[in-house]
C-alpha cells in the first residue's frame, strides 16, 4: 500500500512554512519542506488581512517545491484562542462534538456561535459519566478566511489544528520532567508547559522578534533590514557589539518576564510543579545568546527543538539539507503528525 501524503501548512506573520510528509507502515517521513515570504501586513498576529497575498504564496510554494499532495492540515494562531482543561459529559465522539456549544457556553470568553470548538480527551473515561480533556476554542471568521485563501490555491484543507498543539506534538520530549516549549515568532510567542506530552499551560503572548528589531532600528537610527541583520548576527553577545547587545537585552526583557510569569502560574493555579527544561523553537529562538540568557534568568536547562525528531528522511525526500531544517519548521511538521 502506497504511503499517504499530506501537507502541514503553518502561516506566520512574515512567511508560510510548508512540510510535505508521507505516512506509511514505517512511520512518518519527510518528503519536502519549503518556506515562502509574505508581504508586510498580509498576516498580522495570526489573522489573514490579504487573502490574495496568502493564495499567491501558497501557489508559489506548490510550484517551486514541486509539492505532490493537495491535502492540507492548516495551522492557526490567534490571540483570542482558548485552550483549557475541562470535564464534560462522556459521550460518543459525534454526540460530544454536537453538544460542546451547550456544555461549555458559560465557560468561554468567546461567543460559541462565532467559535470553532474541539475537545481533546486526556484520559480513557471508560464507562464514567464524564471525561477530562482540553477544550479548544478559536474565533471562526479568521479560520474561514485562511481556509478560503489556501483552497483558492488549489489545495484541500482536511482539517484545522491549533499551531500550539502541533508544536507540542512535534517538539515535546516525553518523560517525567516539566518541560516548557517556547516558540518565538515575529509577532507572537507561544508557551506550552507539559509533562510527558500532557499540557499544563498553553499561552499565546503578543510579543516576538519584530519588537526587538524595531527597538534596534530606533536606538541605532538604522533601517529595519539592517537592524534585523544586526539582531541575527550579534543578538545578546556583548563581545561582538555592546550597544546592540544592550538594546536587544532591554527589548527582550518584557518577553522574558511574560515567560517567567507563565511558569509562576503553575503554582498559583494550584499545580505545585516547576519547569526544569525549556525547548526553543521558532525563528526568534535562534537569537544569539538567548539560550544562556534564558537559563540564567529562569534557572532551567535550555535546548533547541529538533524539527526532525519524529520524521524520517528517505531517499525520496526532496529537501536536500534536512539537517539544516530551521526551528520555524517545527509547527508545520507537527501539523502533519496530527493527521496521519
Amino acid at each position: 500500500m502506497a504511503p499517504t501524503t499530506l501537507i502541514g501548512l503553518d502561516i506566520g506573520s512574515t512567511s508560510i512554512r510548508v512540510v510535505e510528509a508521507g505516512h506509511g507502515k514505517d512511520g512518518p517521513t519527510l518528503i519536502n519542506y519549503t518556506e515562502v515570504p509574505l508581504p508586510p501586513g498580509a498576516v498580522q498576529s495570526g489573522v489573514v488581512h490579504d487573502e490574495k497575498a496568502l493564495t499567491a504564496a501558497v501557489r508559489h510554494a506548490r510550484a517551486s517545491a514541486g509539492l505532490s499532495s493537495k491535502r492540507v492540515v492548516l495551522g492557526v494562531t490567534n490571540m483570542q484562542a482558548v485552550v483549557r482543561e475541562m470535564t464534560v459529559a462522556n459521550l460518543p465522539a459525534k454526540d460530544l462534538r454536537a453538544s460542546l456549544p451547550f456544555q461549555v457556553r458559560d465557560s468561554l470568553p468567546l461567543p460559541v456561535e462565532r467559535s470553532v470548538l474541539d475537545f481533546l480527551p486526556l484520559e480513557n473515561p471508560g464507562l464514567n459519566e464524564t471525561v477530562r480533556g482540553l477544550l479548544v476554542a478559536v474565533p471562526k471568521e479568521p479560520i474561514l478566511t485562511a481556509v478560503r485563501a489556501v483552497e483558492a490555491a488549489g489545495l484541500t484543507v482536511l482539517r484545522v489544528d491549533l499551531a500550539s498543539l502541533a508544536l507540542l506534538r512535534a517538539a515535546a520530549r516525553l518523560d517525567d520532567q516539566v518541560e516548557a516549549i517556547v516558540d518565538i515568532g515575529t509577532q507572537i510567542t507561544t508557551v506550552i508547559v507539559h509533562t510527558d506530552g500532557v499540557p499544563l499551560i498553553v499561552r499565546t503572548i503578543p510579543r516576538g522578534g519584530a519588537e526587538v528589531t524595531t527597538a534596534l532600528a530606533s536606538r541605532l537610527n538604522v533601517a529595519t533590514p539592517e537592524a534585523e541583520a544586526l539582531k541575527c548576527r550579534i543578538g545578546l553577545w556583548s563581545e561582538n557589539g555592546p550597544e546592540v547587545a544592550e538594546t536587544v537585552r532591554e527589548a527582550i526583557r518584557p518577553l522574558l518576564n511574560e515567560i517567567r510569569g507563565s511558569f509562576a502560574y503553575l503554582t498559583t493555579a494550584g499545580q505545585p510543579k516547576q519547569v526544569t527544561r525549556l525547548v526553543l523553537a521558532g525563528g526568534g529562538g535562534q537569537l544569539p545568546g538567548l539560550p544562556d540568557t534564558l537559563s540564567d534568568q529562569l534557572d532551567v536547562t535550555v535546548d533547541y527543538a529538533d524539527p526532525m525528531a519524529r520524521l524520517r528522511r528517505t531517499r525520496q525526500s526532496r529537501h536536500a539539507s534536512v539537517e539544516a531544517l530551521p526551528l520555524s519548521a517545527t509547527v508545520s511538521i507537527g501539523l502533519t503528525l496530527g493527521a496521519a
